[in-house]
């Protein structure tokens, strides 16, 4: 029986980066992944599928706008293949590249699937039956999550499509109802509403992507019913079915019915651990369907630690590196400080979102009094020759308006600009540090010195300078 100091299950963001820390300590590792590439559904299924589909939408949505131009217009019968035309040698090149990090390292890498034995050992299937066990000293269990099944939506994978699957249809469809209104929902709508796809988005909640302000929310929802996009809120979900021919029929509890060519159930996604017995090392879930850990990723058994999307939000790729790392460092006992808490999210959506910090209602309640900036990206040259209609900078600071709290953009290239206020961030500055620096021109970073010249003016007395 092979024996290991540290055996690492997933090969996600979280479960590589755990793996190179501990090699890197010198211990003796393994690393277990069912599939036959390296890199989880973050990789092949989720991340790096979407980003690359969103880039061609992008394309197709600047040659409509640009008609003066180019008459623009995707054929109907237009194979998902074609849209992303990329991704086979973007994920040959991702994957070869993890490979030669592992190989380099020295971390033996088992295809297979593992489940416990124990606290301590694991048995590993392989692709042809065969098995073996392993011990381990410490486990970092890293095995990402998979998509929620609600009872009421049948997921056939074929009309009916969950976020793992709804890149394997083989043709772009004519109209589009997406459930839900979280990350997912929001990023898949939007760019197939921009690929010209007719798309309806519902859900039970007001707006979509409610752990961010209303302000900017509304803007996104603006921009995906520009686009021709469908936004039906507040609706509860009763029934999904299949016609038999040509249409999934979604009704709604008060009557509504959206009919449409295919379905996308974005509702959420649950920690991927059916086949890994953890009740056999003495784990169990929390009520949330995640493995719980403390601040050191230490699960209720001392040796056995976890990180990613399996314990829950705010799963984020960045985030579970720098947590797949952290939980190695802590199981092998080397010190680390603590873990930022100024973690910034990226929305890729049709526009972005980002944000990084607190929300508005977050500041208000624990700061009371606070002051906020914004800035219009219509309002800023680069926003005006890019032609970029929704996009805004919001400052949120304390109510002296000095001390920045957070940061939220909406519009394209939010996912960029949102790392400049997070430095001023890590770096304790006040707002004021957005007016004496000078940015290029033109560029939409100028607008965090609109929206910074907007907090200053409130204040109660303010440097004439400004």
């Amino acid at each position: 029986m092979k024996q290991f100091d540290v055996i690492v299950i997933g090969s996600g963001p979280a479960g590589q980066k755990a793996a190179v820390q501990a090699s890197k300590a010198g211990k003796n590792v393994a690393i277990i992944e069912r599939d036959q590439y390296l890199g989880g559904a973050c990789v092949h299924r989720g991340t790096i599928p979407s980003k690359t589909l969103r880039e061609n939408a992008l394309r197709v949505k600047k040659m409509r706008e640009n008609a003066a131009l180019c008459n623009f217009e995707l054929a109907e019968d237009t194979e998902m293949s074609t849209l992303i035309d990329r991704l086979h040698k973007v994920l040959k090149a991702h994957d070869g590249f993890m490979v030669s990090q592992i190989e380099r390292n020295n971390i033996e890498r088992i295809h297979g699937r593992a489940k416990f034995i124990s606290a301590n050992e694991i048995e590993i299937t392989k692709v042809r039956g065969e098995s073996e066990n392993c011990q381990g000293k410490s486990f970092v269990i890293a095995s990402g999550s998979i998509p929620c099944k609600p009872a009421n939506i049948p997921v056939d994978h074929e009309n009916i499509f969950d976020s793992d699957s709804i890149l394997t249809m083989l043709y772009l469809p004519k109209s589009l109802t997406v459930l839900g209104g979280g990350v997912i929902a929001s990023e898949y709508a939007s760019i197939f509403q921009a690929l010209g796809v007719k798309v309806t988005m519902v859900d039970r909640y007001p707006l979509p992507l409610g752990f961010m302000d209303s302000d900017l929310t509304e803007k996104f929802v603006h921009a995906f019913q520009e686009m021709g996009g469908k936004w039906l809120g507040e609706k509860n979900v009763s029934s999904v079915e299949w016609d038999g021919l040509s249409q999934v029929i979604t009704t709604c509890d008060d009557g509504t019915v959206v009919k449409s060519s295919k379905l996308l159930c974005a509702a959420g996604r649950e920690a991927n651990v059916k086949d890994l017995y953890l009740e056999n090392a003495g784990l169990d879930l929390n009520e949330y369907g995640n493995i719980s850990v403390d601040e050191l990723l230490q699960t209720q058994v001392s040796h056995i630690y976890a990180a990613g999307d399996v314990i829950g939000p705010p799963s984020l790729a960045s985030a579970s590196m720098e947590q797949g790392r952290r939980a190695s460092c802590n199981a092998l006992g080397i010190e680390v400080g603590p873990m930022s808490k100024t973690i910034p999210s990226g929305i890729y959506g049709i526009p972005e979102l980002s944000a990084v910090g607190l929300t508005e209602q977050q500041a208000n309640k624990e700061h009371g009094k606070i002051t906020i900036g914004r800035a219009n990206f219509e309002e800023i040259s680069r926003g005006q020759i890019n032609g970029i209609r929704d996009g805004m900078l919001k400052i949120i600071c304390d109510e002296n308006g000095e001390k920045i709290l957070g940061v939220q953009i909406v519009g394209e290239g939010a996912t960029e600009l949102i790392h400049i206020g997070q430095m001023a961030m890590l770096s304790n500055a006040n707002v004021d540090i957005f007016v004496e620096s000078i940015f290029n021109f033109p560029t939409l970073a100028e607008a965090y010195r609109v929206a910074a010249l907007t907090v200053i003016g409130q204040r109660a007395s303010h440097a004439d300078k400004y």
